[in-house]
């Protein structure tokens, strides 16, 4: 079998660009019985054997939709599917001292309550002072290696939004993680203050999820299906204050900045996000002393109003759920308490 013969897919999840490998093979007919393993280490030569038979550890390599084992021997005709964190390119880390919020620790596993105005791992433009240098200080060598510059990291959420990540510890714990999120078991809730009323209590947002034409900056909803990929949010209206409204949402897809295009899309952009025209007044604008009382709002919650309050999964070792929840940072609160002051009293 050609290198032809090999889907490769990559799934970009929620927020910011992140991808996992989806390799997809089929056997050839002429194919002699041989270890899984070896199979994949000759097919797939850019992964290694350790990092493959991390993968049938974790029970991410599927043949005839079944797991296997890395001593599997292949057979003809033989489906197989394998799901793996993508390793980008390398380059210098440095560890430094950043103080964590640290929810839950284990052996394999930790959730880490990220504060706003913290970049998630180095990137252009951002090299240091994010959660990954924090991470490779407090936990040195006992973070999963399998992303050589993302160390641990198995999602992310955008530096403005706030709240609950896992960090993988280990490989093993990193590969049944990444499985999860790829087949969008895990449970994830956000909060968020968007612009505007709703008619009915709770709804469900569709739409494509892609790079803007326009702005590449940005995501763009396209409901045609012409680009992007298929993005599903459920959101419930949590409170009303007339002007903003308060929703609880749920992904059943993660893409992209997939909230905040979303709700821009349905003409409610998260308030103070400014990348998706929510830093500007859409309802009141002639109310008296409307613009002071808004400007004072941005400036008590001065980033889109985004939390990532709840995360639930299915522990890597020992199979058991568990689940997290967070309160809302004291930026959103205050700004809930503004709302509560203006309509209320």
């Amino acid at each position: 079998m050609n290198n032809e013969n090999v889907e490769t897919d990559f799934i970009e999840n929620e927020e910011q660009s992140e991808y996992y490998e989806h390799h997809r093979l089929t056997v050839d007919k002429g194919q002699a019985p041989l270890r899984i393993d070896k199979f994949l280490v000759n097919r797939l030569n850019q992964i290694s054997r350790n990092r493959i038979q991390t993968a049938a550890d974790a029970q991410c390599i599927l043949v005839n939709d079944k797991p296997v084992k890395s001593n599997y021997k292949v057979k003809p005709d033989d489906i197989i599917s394998i799901i793996l964190p993508y390793p980008p390119n390398e380059y210098e880390l440095v560890a430094e001292n950043i103080p964590l919020s640290i929810v839950y620790e284990d052996e394999d596993v930790l959730v880490i309550n990220k504060p706003a105005g913290m970049v998630v791992h180095p990137a252009k433009g951002n090299y240091n002072g994010t959660l990954v240098n924090g991470l490779l200080y407090h936990f040195q060598q006992n973070l999963s290696q399998q992303e050589t510059i993302r160390p641990g990291l198995v999602h992310r959420i955008d530096k403005d939004t706030s709240g609950l990540l896992v960090v993988a510890k280990n490989d093993y714990a990193h590969t049944h993680l990444a499985k999860q999120f790829f087949e969008k078991t895990t449970e994830r809730t956000y909060i968020a203050l968007v612009w505007g009323s709703f008619d009915h209590s709770e709804g469900t947002i569709i739409g494509n999820i892609g790079r803007s034409l326009q702005d590449r900056k940005k995501m763009a909803v396209f409901t045609d299906g012409s680009h992007g990929k298929q993005a599903v949010t459920h959101y419930r209206v949590l409170k009303s204050y007339h002007y903003v409204t308060l929703v609880e949402c749920k992904l059943e897809t993660g893409r992209t900045h997939q909230i905040r295009a979303h709700f821009e899309y349905i003409k409610h952009p998260l308030f103070n996000d400014s990348k998706y025209n929510g830093d500007k007044i859409i309802k009141g604008q002639n109310l008296p002393k409307f613009k002071e009382f808004i400007e004072n709002c941005f400036s008590v919650c001065s980033r889109h109003a985004l939390h990532a309050k709840s995360l639930g999964f299915l522990h890597p070792r020992t199979k058991k759920y568990l689940f997290f929840d967070s309160k809302l940072p004291d930026d959103m609160q205050f700004l809930i308490n503004k709302w509560e002051n203006y309509i209320y009293k």
